[in-house]
């Protein structure tokens, strides 16, 4: 579980442009330790570009940036010691077999943990690859090998660019409980770069949107929903006849068979209004409605989705 304390992760009015063209402007947030974070917003909206001046590949050309007590453009080597980077391409040898990769990155990270390389190709599910040639890899066991690589030093922080892109349903699932296992156990701080979000859901705390290069919007799934969502529709398994449209001057609809859809302008109202059903039909079940991460992107980012 993530603790409110210091942050472990500070971005203050950074910006950063490439040939004179600004990528990041007036970008600001924070990340706690402990937290799992999203980054959500569409293409060019400087996700991966933050990724890289938080790890000290890139410097700011305005504004500060602090992680574990240290400023990447200062003390780029302690930074990166404590950082775990997973990109698209993950930066492997090709001619090299998975565990040769995985000793030749533990050697370079002065990693002094004889069967760490063992232990890792076992959990993602490589061992009997270990042998191979990573040239021979199939893109979802480069993906695997390349988490693995990033994990060789049990960083402090974890940054994740696309970690599921290339995955059959089966490596999702074992890279997302993996991620959430880490956080669960070893506390690692995690900030993950994904287009897939209902991956993301499955295992962020909290999420930052980013859209021209600044953060217009952060909160939990709950917190953004009840901003951007406020009343909640509630699906009713009933036999009640509508006649009008309302029941008792709540918005109703017919969604199906026997199914009614209500519109009230909280979840405290439900109670109430279940009671109410209850005494005049038959109520057979009755499920909130709920506002995903993808009804919320398009909202944020301006487009059309859910209600």
């Amino acid at each position: 579980m993530h603790m409110k304390e210091n942050p472990f992760l500070e971005v203050r009015h950074v910006a950063k442009a490439f040939d004179g063209r600004p990528v990041l402007s007036d970008l600001s947030f924070t990340v706690h330790r402990g937290e799992i974070v999203g980054f959500i917003g569409p293409n060019g909206s400087g996700k991966t570009t933050t990724v890289r001046l938080v790890n000290g590949v890139l410097d700011p050309d305005a504004g500060e940036i602090s992680v574990g007590g240290y400023d990447p453009r200062a003390d780029g080597e302690a930074v990166r010691r404590m950082s775990g980077v997973l990109t698209e391409s993950a930066g492997l040898y090709m001619n090299m077999t998975g565990w040769e990769n995985l000793r030749f990155f533990a050697d370079l990270y002065g990693v002094d943990e004889p069967g760490r390389a063992d232990e890792l190709l076992e959990q993602f599910g490589l061992a009997d690859a270990a042998g191979r040639k990573v040239g021979t890899y199939s893109t979802g066991m480069k993906k695997r090998l390349g988490l693995a690589k990033a994990m060789l030093h049990r960083p402090d922080v974890l940054f994740l660019d696309e970690p599921t892109n290339g995955l059959d349903p089966e490596g999702i699932r074992m890279v997302l409980e993996y991620i959430r296992r880490l956080n669960e156990r070893e506390g690692t701080t995690v900030i993950i770069c994904s287009h897939l979000l209902q991956q993301l859901e499955i295992v962020c705390h909290r999420y930052l949107f980013l859209l021209e290069g600044r953060v217009v919007e952060q909160g939990t799934l709950g917190e953004l929903e009840a901003r951007y969502f406020p009343t909640v529709t509630l699906e009713v398994e009933t036999d009640l006849r509508l006649a009008d449209g309302q029941y008792r001057g709540i918005p109703a609809r017919q969604v199906g068979p026997g199914r009614v859809a209500f519109t009230v302008p909280g979840r405290g109202a439900i109670p109430g209004l279940l009671r109410s059903l209850a005494g005049e039909a038959a109520v057979f079940s009755a499920v909130p409605v709920r506002h995903d991460l993808e009804a919320l992107y398009f909202k944020i980012t301006g487009g059309e989705a859910g209600e």
